[in-house]
């Protein structure tokens, strides 16, 4: 279990305590069946930061920035579930350039090429949030193993874990494009369990997205919702086991949860 002196140590070390991250989070009360963690599926989201992404939207459409972001990001999930469904499969890098076209034809703003690249580029220069390299020192010394499940390609998934210099922290970076897949399909969390061979039940989804966390507990993982634009939760009948905005939380859930069962049995 985190001692006084270590949570401070990452609060001090994240920032989490001066940036407001800790504002409006709340972890669930744990659920006695959730079994020893032997093992967390991070979506990318979590782990890598997007907000430079949005920010450089903005600064090239400051009239319209947000209204872009929206349409993109909504555009970016139903091209994934439209394109699996009509099986007419491209990968997420593929899905998102798709998106940012339409969006800003939605809006009829005409970007140049150089201006196009310089946003999608900044999924090529992705990095980690301020919390997440405390975080995932401590839980490796949980002996957890840690890694990705997610929907972006391995090669984006290696390049932001090369630029925060993370690779020694993660055991396995799993994309569903390997299966051309999507979440929340049930083929695309398999994933995990078949690279990982634990039990479902012994492996934590941290989700990033409401849909994904819904996604998650429908196939069966005990599942962390990694809410860090405090969004609301979705109407899909579906309650995570642990959620905050911040990754500090999750430390404690699974650091509290492994201790009672290390207690109990």
């Amino acid at each position: 279990m985190i001692n006084k002196f270590s949570r401070k140590k990452f609060l001090q070390t994240s920032g989490l305590a001066t940036t407001g991250l800790l504002l409006n989070s709340n972890i669930f009360s744990m659920d006695s069946s959730v079994p020893k963690i032997k093992a967390i599926a991070f979506d990318a989201f979590p782990i890598f930061d997007p907000r430079p992404i949005f920010k450089t939207v903005s600064e090239l459409i400051p009239e319209k920035g947000k209204q872009v972001t929206d349409v993109w990001l909504s555009k970016q999930f139903s091209y994934q579930w439209l394109r699996f469904l009509g099986n007419k499969y491209k990968n997420f890098w593929d899905i998102t350039k798709d998106a940012l076209d339409f969006s800003l034809a939605q809006f009829d703003i005409n970007l140049s090429e150089n201006d196009k690249n310089s946003i999608l580029k900044k999924y090529e220069t992705i990095t980690v949030w301020p919390d997440v390299i405390p975080a995932l020192e401590l839980l490796k010394k949980e002996n957890i193993k840690l890694g990705f499940l997610s929907n972006m390609t391995k090669k984006m998934l290696d390049q932001g874990i090369q630029n925060s210099n993370t690779k020694d922290f993660f055991d396995f970076v799993i994309s569903t494009d390997e299966k051309q897949t999507y979440k929340p399909s049930p083929a695309a969390y398999q994933m995990a369990i078949d690279k990982l061979q634990l039990k479902k039940e012994e492996i934590l989804f941290a989700a990033f997205a409401g849909w994904d966390m819904a996604g998650a507990k429908w196939f069966g993982y005990p599942t962390f919702w990694v809410n860090r634009m405090t969004a609301p939760i979705e109407k899909l009948d579906a309650v995570p086991d642990g959620v905050a905005n911040n990754l500090n939380e999750l430390v404690q859930f699974v650091t509290m949860n492994n201790a009672r069962n290390s207690r109990t049995n």
